[in-house]
């Protein structure tokens, strides 16, 4: 079974985070979906990912193309998940299910805490998953780098 990590943006922005993070799923092995709700800014992700350093780049596509299924990484706004990921990182409030994190290695729920909104909502996604017996970590940068600041077995 897998776990769920719950990552409290409060110094860097998505922008910054999420390719830092698909490059240690990327480096584990794993595949991975970027799941949001937002098509517009799953666009707008995506084009960052293409624009950054070129040692650095994240071999990635957008859902909705003829080779979905052989992307190493995946921005998506299903729940269906196409290219067969270990881990899915949820943003922007992306629903995520208890029966998917037992299928998966990891999931990863990334939310601006800036945002308060994004606060309420990730609070209701930390109780819902937690109470259906999932294992969850919550991870803050607020200090000036991560620090894990709370943990539930599930």
């Amino acid at each position: 079974m897998g776990a769920v990590y719950f990552y409290h943006l409060t110094r860097h922005p998505l922008e910054q985070t999420l390719p830092v993070l698909l490059d240690k799923a990327r480096g584990a092995g794993w595949r991975v979906a970027v799941r949001g709700t937002d098509p517009g800014r799953l666009d707008w992700l995506d084009e960052r990912l293409w624009l950054g350093p070129e040692e650095e780049f994240l071999p990635h596509g957008r859902a909705g193309g003829p080779h979905d299924a052989a992307q190493p990484i995946l921005l998506t706004d299903s729940a269906e998940a196409v290219n067969d990921p270990a881990c899915i990182m949820a943003i922007d409030g992306a629903e995520i299910t208890p029966k998917e994190i037992e299928a998966l290695e990891r999931v990863c729920i990334l939310f601006d805490g800036n945002d308060p909104e994004a606060v309420q909502c990730a609070r209701g996604q930390w109780k819902a998953l937690t109470e259906a017996g999932c294992a969850a970590q919550y991870w803050s940068e607020e200090s000036g780098r991560w620090e894990k600041n709370a943990e539930s077995a599930g």
